[in-house]
């Protein structure tokens, strides 16, 4: 006895089901990679949000330092004239004496 010969039809239908079943697995792989980088971007956005918040108040807290220094510096053109009057006043004096 031979077995029967195999219906294509069945044969084609099978195969379809098993396409149809991979094509479903890649496309959930698919998504699940997509929700990852989704996330990922999320909170990438989120860190560059916080760094650029710090950023400015780190920026703010140096920019009023260095006002605050430029307020107690000393004014060396002022110090520096008045050295050098003072230097032509004790020259002046110093001739007249002799």
């Amino acid at each position: 006895m031979t077995s029967p010969a195999p219906d294509p039809t069945t044969n084609v239908a099978v195969e379809l089901a098993q396409l149809r079943g991979e094509i479903n697995t890649g496309l959930e792989s698919i998504k699940g990679t997509l929700n990852i980088l989704v996330e990922r971007t999320t909170r990438t956005d989120a860190d560059l949000r916080q760094l650029k918040t710090d950023m400015e108040k780190e920026l703010d807290e140096l920019r009023t330092e260095v006002n605050e220094l430029k307020k107690g510096r000393w004014p060396l053109a002022q110090i520096g004239a008045l050295a050098t009057v003072a230097g032509v006043v004790a020259a002046v004096i110093a001739l007249f004496l002799n």
